[in-house]
C-alpha cells in the first residue's frame, strides 16, 4: 500500500480529471485537486452551503461525459431546509482548474430530493453517467422508523435509484413515468442507503451496493 496523498479533510469521492490529477470532495464542504506528484492544493468551496452534520455533507463528484470540451462538474451534497429539514440535493457548474486556485462558476442546483427530512443520516447521493448520457442518482431512506417504509412509496425519492437528463428533469425511458402518484424520476425503489454505483462497461447496466450493518446486497 501507497499513501498518494496527505492532508484531505474526510475526502468522500474522487475523479480523474483529463491530466491525471485528481478531483477529490471533502465531506465538509470543499473540493480540493491533488497533483500527480500527490500534492494536495486549495480547498475550493462548495457551492451552495453543505449540511455537514452526521453522515451529510459534500458528497459525490462525477465529472460530464463531454468534460473534455465543457469542463462541467456535476456533484451530490446535503442541503439544509428552512424548516429545519435536510435532503440530497445534485448541482452543476463549471470548473476552472487552471492556475494556482481553481474555480467552480455557473454553479446551478438541478434536483431536490423530495420530501426532506429531519435526519443526518442516509443521504445515498452517488451519481453516475450511463453510455446514453442518463445521469443516475442513488438516494438513501434517511433511516428513521417512520421514513423507512417511504422506499417503497413511489410518491416520493427516498430510498430510491432516479434516473436523470442532465438538467435534473426525468430521463427519457424510466419505468414509472405516467404512472399516477409515482415520481417520474424514479428508475427503481426499495432501497436503504445506496453508496456505491457503478456502470458495467460490456453492457451498460447499473450495479449498486447497498450500505448496511449486517451484510450488503448487491444489485
Amino acid at each position: 500500500m501507497e499513501t498518494v496523498a496527505k492532508g484531505l479533510d474526510t475526502p468522500w469521492a474522487m475523479q480523474f480529471l483529463p491530466d491525471r490529477r485528481i478531483l477529490v470532495t471533502e465531506r465538509s464542504g470543499g473540493f480540493r485537486i491533488v497533483g500527480r506528484d500527490g500534492r494536495v492544493g486549495p480547498a475550493v468551496p462548495a457551492s451552495p452551503p453543505v449540511f455537514a452534520e452526521g453522515q451529510g455533507g459534500l458528497l459525490d463528484v462525477a465529472l460530464d461525459p463531454d468534460f473534455a470540451t465543457n469542463d462541467i462538474l456535476y456533484w451530490t451534497f446535503a442541503e439544509r431546509r428552512a424548516d429545519g429539514t435536510s435532503n440530497t440535493a445534485v448541482a452543476r457548474g463549471i470548473l476552472n482548474a487552471g492556475g494556482a486556485r481553481p474555480q467552480i462558476s455557473d454553479v446551478s442546483v438541478i434536483f431536490r430530493q423530495q420530501p426532506s427530512w429531519k435526519s443526518h443520516l442516509h443521504f445515498g447521493s452517488r451519481i453516475v453517467f450511463a453510455p446514453d448520457g442518463k445521469l443516475f442518482l442513488t438516494l438513501g431512506e434517511r433511516s428513521l422508523p417512520e421514513s423507512r417504509g417511504l422506499s417503497q412509496d413511489l410518491g416520493t425519492h427516498l430510498g430510491k435509484v432516479l434516473g436523470l437528463e442532465k438538467d435534473g428533469s426525468p430521463a427519457a425511458g424510466n419505468p414509472f413515468a405516467g404512472r399516477d402518484g409515482a415520481r417520474p424520476e424514479i428508475w427503481s425503489y426499495g432501497h436503504r442507503n445506496i453508496q456505491t454505483a457503478a456502470i458495467e462497461p460490456a453492457t451498460g447496466r447499473l450495479w449498486v451496493v447497498e450500505h448496511g450493518p449486517r451484510a450488503a446486497a448487491t444489485n
